[in-house]
């Protein structure tokens, strides 16, 4: 291989030195085979500069494959510039390496020419062969068209892209009889309509991929693709039997009676195998219903309520069977059976001629009369003869029952406004009893008809009618109530009794309630009020009602209590308490300032000084509270409720002396006794008092 060298300038001599003028190298690219065999090194071509011609020149190499990984591939004769490869060279690894070539003046190991890229490419040989990549399984469905496509087979090559290194055919070694694939792109097709995934779930194929287009001397790979046949619902369950026979005895309770077990050919456990179950005839009355076993997929039959044998002796089912899905690829069917259900008889209890029964009967209808009969026969005889009647329930005990002919009597007046009437409906059980102690039950309700047995009633006669200032006239509300029901009961009449003193007025207010108002100025008190209160059928009675006028607070009257209930001796007691306590104090700071500073006949002086003293203090207030006693006695009742002594709260909790008040806990205001006997209260005052 040439190597040319392009000048594009020369070096001139200029001022006596050596002067470098710039070069551009253009060689062509240099190839080498990949894996090339020993022996090694072999001659690539010549890397020449044509400075050589006026230079003694050397070369240099450096870069990937020389002096960079992988190092050592190729070299330089020094002095001839033949480039040189040293070891089999993998393509696949390594297409291309690019490194720099340098020429040098041997004298002055001066650079003669610009660094030059070298460039050198692998050549690719045939030496992989082509191999699968991605899944080998696919899926098609039974009984698809000709030509559906199954999946696509994928391959790859890692020799030149491009090339016919790299040209992959694909081709079928088995399963062409069903199968074909397409040999440029590798897509799998079917070849028949007649795919069955009952017959075969299955196929396993044989790729075959080979390199060179497919010709012999290509490299090669083979694999064993899947194809598994999917399901269609082309299968209707069919029935191991062709009938089906029961027997359940009367009466029996609610349960499972019959396992149906079926054959479904399709996929286990999708909707195309599992079963459903209808009942298409004979279950006209809901005795029946029918479920799926998830585990055996068979059909259950289960009784939902009890048969009658006397009634029905024998019941013939239709049962028909069918999956979740819908059938597909397939004329077939869905396939019924029948069901014979055969009724046993039981020898039952006797049974009321209906289940509940209702009589209609008007409070307070006198005892013993007749309100309706109430019997029960033998089933399977369909007599009554023999059978007895009992009461079960009977909460007020107002119904006698003849325990022969089931007869239902007034025992005890009925009250419709009792408690054990609900909604105007009270219930009795019965119980029918046969020869063999058989039982039978039945409920009796009796509708009571209300009676206007009741008066209308004032629900509140004890009234207050707060005291409004001006002279303004007050009212209070008056408001009744009637147990019976309508028409014997609201709108109520109100009026005022005969025997009124024209001091009220009756005001309307609703259907059950009016206003009381006052006519005229009333002082507080009592005042009594009768009112005829009547039904809307005239019926009532004239009742009395108590208003009480006073002053109020939050709308209750103030609490009546007098001034002068303390009484005089009481409220001169409480007086006397405070003098002593005053005079304690004193005689404690005189009795500690003599022991000080003064002799004895000053002592006894001050305290002489200072009884008088208190001595006037105490009746001087004791006149007073007489005098504001004797007006507060002249007022009207609670008017000066908030003047007048108030207890408050005890603040001696803790202590062991109590309250320190001298008078906190007598309950005798006039007794005087209680200062010989302080105690622990007088001990607590002097210690206040001495001087520590």
């Amino acid at each position: 291989m040439d190597v040319y060298l392009v000048q594009n300038s020369r070096k001139v001599l200029k001022d006596g030195l050596l002067k470098r003028s710039k070069r551009r190298w253009s060689p062509l690219p240099f190839n080498i085979i990949e894996n090339d065999v020993p022996p090694f090194p072999k001659e690539v071509d010549l890397v020449a500069s044509d400075s050589s011609a006026a230079y003694k020149v050397y070369y240099t190499l450096s870069g990937p494959g020389v002096t960079e990984d992988p190092v050592g591939v190729f070299s330089v004769v020094k002095e001839t510039g033949m480039l040189k490869v040293h070891r089999a060279v993998d393509r696949e690894v390594t297409p291309q390496f690019i490194f720099q070539a340098r020429v040098f003046d041997r004298y002055t190991n001066q650079e003669t020419d610009l660094p030059l890229p070298i460039t050198v490419n692998v050549e690719d040989v045939n030496d992989n062969a082509p191999t699968f990549t991605g899944q080998l399984q696919f899926t098609v469905l039974e009984q698809s068209n000709t030509g559906t496509v199954v999946g696509k087979v994928n391959a790859i090559d890692k020799d030149e892209p491009d090339t016919d290194h790299t040209k992959i055919r694909y081709s079928l070694l088995s399963g062409t009889n069903l199968f074909y694939i397409n040999p440029e792109t590798g897509v799998i097709s079917t070849k028949t309509d007649t795919l069955d995934r009952e017959v075969n779930d299955k196929h396993l194929v044989t790729v075959d991929i080979r390199d060179m287009n497919g010709a012999l001397n290509g490299l090669s790979n083979t694999a064993t693709a899947t194809i598994v046949v999917g399901d269609i619902n082309d299968n209707p369950p069919t029935f191991k039997k062709t009938s089906y026979n029961v027997s359940v005895m009367e009466n029996q309770e609610k349960g499972l009676i019959l396992r149906i077990p079926i054959e479904d050919k399709d996929l286990i456990n999708t909707p195309n195998w599992n079963s459903e179950f209808i009942i298409t005839k004979g279950n006209e009355n809901g005795n029946f219903r029918m479920e799926r076993d998830p585990k055996t997929n068979e059909g259950l039959i289960y009784l939902t309520k009890p048969l009658d044998y006397e009634k029905t002796k024998n019941l013939k089912l239709d049962v028909m069977a069918r999956n979740q899905a819908e059938l597909s690829g397939t004329n077939a069917k869905w396939v019924s059976i029948p069901v014979d259900v055969t009724v046993g008889d039981v020898d039952e209890g006797p049974e009321f001629t209906a289940p509940i029964v209702r009589f209609t009967v008007q409070e307070n209808t006198p005892n013993d009369t007749l309100i309706g009969t109430y019997t029960a026969v033998d089933p399977e005889t369909k007599s009554s003869a023999g059978i007895k009647y009992y009461k079960v329930s009977d909460p007020a005990s107002w119904i006698n029952v003849d325990e022969s002919t089931g007869q239902l009597k007034i025992a005890n007046t009925i009250d419709r406004e009792s408690h054990f009437v609900v909604g105007g409906v009270y219930n009795v059980t019965m119980k029918a009893v046969d020869a063999s102690r058989k039982t039978g039950t039945g409920t009796v309700i009796i509708q009571v008809e209300d009676m206007n047995d009741h008066v209308p009633d004032i629900l509140s006669k004890d009234l207050v009618l707060c005291e409004k200032d001006g002279g303004e006239m007050g009212s209070v509300l008056v408001v009744a109530e009637d147990k019976d029901q309508a028409p014997f009961s609201a709108p109520f009449s109100f009026k005022l009794g005969e025997k009124h003193d024209d001091k009220w007025a009756v005001k309307p207010l609703n259907s059950t309630a009016v206003m009381l108002a006052q006519t005229k100025e009333l002082p507080t008190g009592l005042y009594t009020v009768p009112l005829m209160v009547g039904d809307l059928q005239g019926f009532g009675s004239t009742q009395t009602v108590t208003v009480r006028i006073c002053r109020c607070r939050n709308g209750a009257c103030l609490a009546q209590q007098n001034s002068t209930s303390l009484g005089v001796w009481g409220i001169l007691a409480m007086l006397l308490g405070l003098a002593l306590l005053l005079l304690l104090f004193l005689v404690c700071s005189l009795w500690t300032n003599n022991n000080i500073h003064s002799p004895l006949p000053t002592s006894s002086f001050t305290l002489s000084a200072t009884m008088s003293i208190l001595y006037r203090i105490m009746f001087t207030w004791s006149t007073f509270s007489l005098q504001k006693l004797a007006y507060l006695g002249t007022e009207e009742e609670g008017r000066y409720a908030d003047d007048i002594i108030h207890t408050y709260g005890f603040e001696g909790v803790g202590s062991p002396a109590g309250s320190v008040g001298c008078c906190s806990d007598q309950v005798n205001q006039e007794d005087l006794n209680f200062l010989n006997t302080l105690g622990p209260k007088f001990k607590v005052l002097a210690e206040v008092c001495t001087n520590k």
